[in-house]
């Protein structure tokens, strides 16, 4: 995990791809439980017998569920020493350019795109490219914004 010693090095480390989390399973009680908790239970995501028949030859998981991976894979990247607190503030842009199967391991890569001054604090704006281990492709990219404070 790198840490950032203050706004100084934060602002410093713009334009930087700051490194990469822990890989991490996804399992399909994970699945399970996001639905539960989203009340999204689409049979893509949580029948694996008819999903075995579908289109990706398991079950995947949600796209939000992905996202929603963001925090926590970012905390085990990097950190900002000094902060009295962080929030998360949106996120401009996101996709999910290919399905994640169950049993797939991920992780998160974080380049840091931008840090503004606002009222609140420095509003820093992350690119995560969230990918599967053995695939070309991404299953998601997301532009976050978080705000902090010192």
């Amino acid at each position: 995990m790198k840490i950032l010693n203050g706004r100084a090095e934060l602002e410093a480390a713009v334009g930087t791809h700051l490194g990469y989390s822990d890989w991490l399973q996804i399992d399909q009680e994970r699945i399970d439980r996001f639905a539960e908790a989203t009340g999204d239970h689409q049979w893509i995501h949580v029948d694996p017998e008819r999903a075995s028949a579908g289109p990706f030859g398991s079950t995947i998981a949600h796209g939000y569920l992905t996202l929603s991976l963001i925090p926590m894979l970012v905390g085990q990247v990097y950190k900002v020493a000094g902060t009295t607190m962080g929030v998360n503030y949106g996120s401009n842009k996101v996709r999910f350019p290919s399905p994640l199967p169950v049993g797939s391991r991920v992780r998160a890569g974080v380049e840091l795109v931008s840090v503004t001054e606002t009222g609140a604090g420095l509003q820093v704006v992350n690119r995560v490219t969230v990918e599967r281990e053995g695939s070309d492709k991404p299953v998601c990219v997301a532009e976050t914004v978080s705000v902090m404070a010192f």
